[in-house]
């Protein structure tokens, strides 16, 4: 990318984009409808834990975008992540999902985002 601004701006997007999902929808639980994805996913039993883990890994990322540490696997395992994460709810549960079936366009373009920066 030419433009040092416009990619520490999307940059610093991205690692806000997975710290609310992370923190806030996950961990701190502000939106719940997150762990009953998890639930209705991968049972009710440890959904709890289980969506906090995910929260961790999320935080996880957003070090790694904010350390710019090896930036392209990094953009390649955030389209892995988006990809499977959105493609198992648009199968399995798009009752839970924000927008439906149609989270998927807002997933691609988060992508789209990604693989541009």
């Amino acid at each position: 990318m030419k433009d040092p601004l416009l990619y520490k701006v999307l940059t610093y997007f991205m690692a806000i984009v997975w710290l609310v999902n992370g923190l806030f929808c996950k961990i701190l639980n502000f939106v719940p409808r997150h762990e009953q994805i998890v639930a209705a996913i991968l049972g009710t039993e440890f959904s709890r834990p289980l969506t906090i883990l995910i929260g961790l890994s999320e935080l996880i990322m957003v070090i790694w975008i904010l350390c710019r540490f090896k930036t392209k696997l990094n953009a390649i395992t955030q389209i892995v992540m988006v990809v499977l994460m959105n493609i198992l709810e648009f199968i399995l549960v798009p009752d839970f999902l924000l927008w439906g079936r149609w989270n998927i366009v807002f997933a691609l373009l988060f992508i789209g985002l990604v693989y541009y920066n």
